[in-house]
């Protein structure tokens, strides 16, 4: 036989085996300890049954109430969502202000300048309308291989993107 009480903190309509009488546990509505009541049994052993919890037999209750509990703050949420990739937070959001760097030294393939190809390409992407200003770079650095100071251009594109 169950046995069904209410909660006497939140009014919350609980429901234990009977083999849980007497026992505290904390109540699942509203987080409080509580003593599960006690019923006497038919073998005339003698449990305490709490004044302040109503007790009735869960074979003769037909309806169950269930109390929402109240809570004071928002409930905090467990599972948060992952912020969005690079690309499609730079296409969500509004066109800012960026900066791209062109050297010529990452433009040379074998035998061959493609800077002017790769530069050109790039302002065209990004679209005139959205050019803010292309400015000249010098740039200087060692060559690995002879250990001499070598002296390079590049460009720095400010643009709207």
């Amino acid at each position: 036989m169950d046995i069904t009480f209410k909660c006497p903190h939140c009014g919350q309509e609980l429901e234990v085996d009977s083999t849980g009488g007497g026992s505290s546990i904390d109540c699942p509505a509203c987080a409080r300890s509580i003593t599960i009541p006690a019923t006497e049994t038919g073998n005339g052993e003698q449990q305490t049954e709490t004044s302040t919890l109503e007790t009735t037999s869960a074979h003769a209750r037909e309806h169950k109430h269930y109390a929402v509990p109240d809570h004071l703050a928002p409930a905090e949420a467990l599972i948060l969502k992952p912020n969005k990739p690079l690309e499609v937070a730079a296409k969500d959001t509004e066109k800012k202000v960026r900066i791209r760097t062109f050297k010529r030294t990452d433009c040379q393939e074998v035998g061959r300048d493609r800077f002017d190809d790769i530069v050109s390409g790039f302002l065209d992407k990004v679209g005139w309308d959205n050019i803010i200003s292309v400015n000249p770079v010098t740039y200087s650095y060692v060559q690995l291989d002879t250990h001499q100071n070598v002296s390079d251009y590049g460009v720095l594109i400010v643009y709207r993107g």
